[in-house]
């Protein structure tokens, strides 16, 4: 199990995404516009280097839903190989068994 302070953190971290998601898609798009003058394009990079950096969504780290681990986390099932694994000897994913050869 992750430490609790670990998870929180990223908890917080999804929330600010999503609160300036909007607000930092319509900067860099005024950055990236090229048609745009270059000191209303500079203006808008400093307001995006102003707002939280945790409010990037690259800072979110991937972690398990059930136990925060942050290593070997699939996307699409959003849990760590341990505990889907564990989850899979139990039965409690239908059609997933274990493989043997």
């Amino acid at each position: 199990m992750a430490k609790t302070s670990s998870v929180e953190k990223n908890k917080k971290r999804r929330q600010l995404v999503a609160q300036h998601a909007d607000k930092r898609k319509a900067l860099k798009d005024l950055i990236m516009d090229q048609s745009q003058p270059l000191e209303e394009r500079f203006r808008a990079q400093l307001k995006l280097a102003a707002m939280p950096r945790n409010g990037a969504k690259v800072r979110i780290r991937n972690r398990c839903l059930i136990t925060g681990r942050p290593r070997a986390v699939y996307r699409k099932l959003g849990m760590s190989r341990i505990a889907l694994r564990d989850l899979g000897n139990s039965g409690a994913i239908p059609g997933l068994v274990k493989s043997s050869w």
